[in-house]
């Protein structure tokens, strides 16, 4: 069956004369006639039924309905122009979109990417920003990094790292003392982490207290925005120290107290949809990463006091 789409030509036109609100301007970008584009608009707008532009003396204006369908237009030649652009820079190459969760991504993966490009200069790794699960189906994603317990439906899960959470705070929090007890954090304002709502709680009950506000205070998405709460006082985060290295080197936050915390049957995880599992670019991906993974766990066994 024949698909209801107008000409690509008039839809170029009318964006562009949308756009300018003048079918001159339009002429004079795309370089045709004046007449050309009223000849391209006035067959959309009978292909479409109805009035696109109210033309006067003084010029064109947009009708609703035009107002309307220019949004959706130029919204979508511009995926159309992106995806374009992406097919073309290819050349060959091999690409795999990710999605990442944004402070490991980072803070952890980008300062290593560039080594996974020097190996292996014929894939192109393009991240994107996920905080939560999706349908791999209604995406272009090949892969992705999330933070859970690996049951994502339809995937292979790849386990990458655990993750070790250390309450920091800035340092004017501390006074004169080292760090604070864990009654003291208690009685801090606490931020919240929205994708790990009981992590205060569990923390907590780590050590055997229980505390009637540990799931109050202002909650944030990500570990980054919670360093820069963390930082600027406004109370105490459970953060990885891995995510902000930079942070703590600079002593622009502490260590509040010792004590970490990791969530039994959580981590870092590369999740492979069962359609991208056989993908040669993705087994190389893959296994770079599970081996960087691997080095950086073991670097941290070296590191930690005996």
């Amino acid at each position: 069956m024949r698909r209801k789409i107008p000409s690509t030509a008039a839809l170029i036109a009318f964006e562009a004369a949308a756009r300018h609100q003048s079918f001159t301007r339009a002429a004079e970008e795309l370089a045709l006639t004046q007449s050309a584009i009223c000849r391209q608009i006035g067959g959309l707008e009978e292909f479409l039924g109805l009035e696109l532009f109210r033309r006067s003396r003084r010029g064109v204006k947009l009708t609703e309905a035009g107002q309307s369908y220019a949004r959706r237009v130029a919204t979508q030649l511009d995926a159309v122009e992106r995806d374009t652009l992406s097919v073309m820079g290819q050349q060959g190459a091999q690409t795999i979109e990710l999605a990442i969760v944004p402070t490991f991504g980072t803070q952890w993966l980008l300062p290593r990417l560039r080594q996974f490009q020097a190996l292996h200069p014929e894939i192109t790794v393009n991240l994107t920003n996920r905080t939560r699960p999706f349908l791999f189906a209604d995406t272009e994603f090949d892969a992705a990094i999330y933070f859970g317990d690996g049951d994502w439906s339809g995937t292979v899960a790849h386990p990458l790292m655990p993750e070790q959470l250390l309450p920091v705070c800035s340092p004017a929090l501390l006074d004169d003392a080292t760090e604070l007890t864990p009654h003291g954090i208690a009685e801090m304002p606490l931020l919240q982490q929205t994708t790990r709502p009981y992590a205060w709680r569990q923390w907590f009950d780590s050590l055997g207290l229980k505390v009637a506000r540990d799931m109050t205070g202002p909650r944030l998405e990500l570990f980054s925005m919670l360093a820069q709460a963390a930082e600027h006082r406004m109370g105490v985060a459970l953060i990885p120290p891995f995510l902000i290295q930079r942070e703590l080197a600079e002593g622009r936050l502490v260590i509040a107290n010792t004590h970490s915390y990791r969530q039994v049957g959580q981590a870092y995880h590369l999740m492979i949809p069962e359609r991208r599992v056989e993908s040669s670019a993705m087994h190389v991906l893959r296994d770079w990463l599970l081996d960087e993974a691997r080095a950086w766990m073991a670097q941290q066994d070296r590191n930690e006091p005996h």
